[in-house]
């Protein structure tokens, strides 16, 4: 499964497909500013809106590393953000909160 840091992907700035799959109750507690929003209960019915090549994130890993391989059984590209909001969070990344 391919993976990234958060550092890493900071590194690639703002314009790239960045997922969260995180419940709208975690989003809403802190995110990525430019993160769109698919969670994972959803992701069956909104899978077409997961451009190729996109970065997967959740709160630790282990759901968008789930998305991502489920992902790659379709064919398609994706790459997990390992440690999720909460290693972006802790590297001191940008995050919004309501």
């Amino acid at each position: 499964m391919n993976e990234i840091t958060p550092q890493e992907l900071h590194a690639l700035g703002t314009e790239i497909d960045l997922i969260d799959v995180r419940e709208p109750n975690e989003v809403a507690e802190v995110r990525v500013p430019f993160a769109k929003s698919i969670p994972l209960s959803e992701l069956t019915d909104r899978i077409d809106e997961i451009p190729e090549g996109a970065y997967i994130m959740c709160h630790g890993g282990g759901r968008s590393g789930r998305t991502v391989q489920h992902l790659q059984r379709l064919g398609r590209t994706a790459t997990n953000v390992a440690g999720g909001i909460s290693e972006w969070e802790s590297a001191g990344l940008p995050v919004e909160r309501d």
